[in-house]
């Protein structure tokens, strides 16, 4: 089983570093729209993008999102992603450590991340279809340990499994396993979708099951359908080859997702799936994310060294600052308070769904 893992993942890098796998649909960040401020009262100076996830401090709300492991290439890219994280003070995720758990000789690709990083908050991460198929509190405990994890993602990921050839499709059960690991584990968990979105519904079960926050993972960010189609196409398997040209487009769009959780829920919420700059993070944080995370943008830069990573990143915090002193916010407090206009396809599918999201516009200027 862990060969066929490990080959799975060196090619969904491949593909990720050769192919488009973006998705054709946005996040639906270009119909939201963050209140200019015209006269700031303030020099950019005073902004201060520094924040906590957990009471962890950061730099900025930036969690570098997974990636991999498991496989040579990806102990490079999660050693430069985690010697970026430490240097400039943001967070990561490693890639699903289900490898590791059934081949410990791997694990040094996943415990290169806290060697590099041994002040960043590192989060471990473990599948939901595992879960459902026998993992259960020691395994939890195992992946946390193993890279000494300031919190656990359980990632779900039914989209992907099932237009994948030889997908885990049993999810049945779940949500009783994730309760006994979220009260048994010492850190934070979180549930993490990868690229399809959660839903208000599914956010409540998450938060009854004892999750602290989410993962968005909506859909406008890496598309998975993208990536297995193309592992289809090389395999000559017409029928996963069709099926995911079928499934493609399929999710919730990332600013609807947040929006969805936020006002359902009193869970702690990190926006990601097509974040692609420092304004998708800051009208990420004035929709009710604590944090945004982002990956594929990261991919290249970590196999070209550190240096790009850092690069990226600084961007991303600079844009964002921007954003914060064009709406008069001195700190991720108030930028969380700042006004902003909800418009087009993300405000018909809020109105369809019955969320009140007037109260963003109403928002009083300081």
């Amino acid at each position: 089983m862990p060969r066929s893992i490990a080959n799975r993942k060196e090619s969904h890098i491949q593909v990720c570093l050769s192919k488009k796998v973006e998705s054709e649909e946005t996040a639906g960040f270009e119909d939201i729209h963050l209140i200019h401020r015209a006269v700031p009262e303030m020099d950019v100076e005073e902004v201060s993008t520094s924040t906590k996830l957990f009471r962890h401090s950061l730099s900025a709300p930036i969690v570098i999102e997974a990636i991999t492991g498991g496989v040579p290439s990806a102990g490079k890219i999660n050693g430069r992603l985690a010697e970026a994280a430490e240097k400039l003070g943001v967070a990561m995720g490693v890639g699903s450590q289900r490898i590791a758990i059934e081949d410990p000789s791997v694990e040094h690709t996943f415990k290169i991340v806290r060697e590099k990083a041994p002040s960043a908050f590192i989060i471990a991460n473990l599948g939901a279809a595992q879960m459902s198929m026998g993992y259960d509190v020691d395994e939890a405990k195992r992946a946390v340990d193993m890279i000494s994890a300031d919190a656990l993602a359980i990632h779900f990921n039914p989209l992907h499994e099932a237009v994948q050839f030889q997908g885990d499709l049993r999810f049945k059960g779940v949500l009783s396993r994730l309760k006994e690991v979220a009260k048994a584990v010492k850190v934070p968990v979180i549930a993490k979708e990868t690229g399809a979105g959660i839903a208000a519904e599914e956010a409540l079960k998450l938060e009854q099951a004892g999750v602290a926050a989410v993962d968005i993972g909506g859909l406008g960010g890496t598309d998975w359908t993208k990536i297995e189609y193309y592992r289809a196409k090389k395999e000559g398997n017409r029928l996963y080859l069709a099926k995911t040209k079928t499934f493609s487009g399929w999710g919730i769009p990332t600013a609807a997702s947040v929006i969805e959780v936020r006002k359902s829920t009193r869970l702690v919420v990190i926006a990601s799936g097509g974040i692609r700059n420092g304004v998708h993070v800051a009208k990420s944080i004035a929709l009710g994310a604590e944090a945004a995370g982002f990956a594929l943008p990261l991919l290249k830069p970590a196999v070209r060294g550190v240096k790009e990573v850092e690069g990226k990143i600084l961007a991303t915090i600079d844009e964002l600052r921007t954003a914060m002193f064009l709406t008069a916010s001195k700190n991720i407090e108030e930028l969380g308070k700042a006004p902003l206009v909800v418009n087009g396809r993300i405000l018909n599918w809020v109105h369809q769904r019955g969320f009140d999201i007037e109260s963003y516009a109403k928002r009083l200027p300081r």
